[in-house]
């Protein structure tokens, strides 16, 4: 256990004389100009709308309930 935590501790000074890395080039300039006016041509829908509520009526014959609750009905 003491030699793991030997190596750890060694691993940690050992990182920081690594090289450092070479920086990022600039990228501001050509990075695209944001329009901040554009509006979304979507208009709010409510998630719910059209929700029927459907809760439990009892314990009934689950084929009955599926007949019922079918599109062609």
């Amino acid at each position: 256990m003491k030699f793991q935590l030997m190596m750890g501790a060694f691993a940690l000074p050992l990182g920081a004389c690594a090289y450092q890395p070479t920086p990022l080039p600039d990228v501001t300039a050509q990075q695209a100009v944001v329009n901040l006016t554009v509006a979304s041509p979507i208009p709010y829908q409510d998630p719910l709308a059209g929700y029927t509520y459907r809760g439990p009526t009892g314990p009934r014959d689950w084929r009955e309930v599926n007949e019922e609750q079918t599109e062609g009905n």
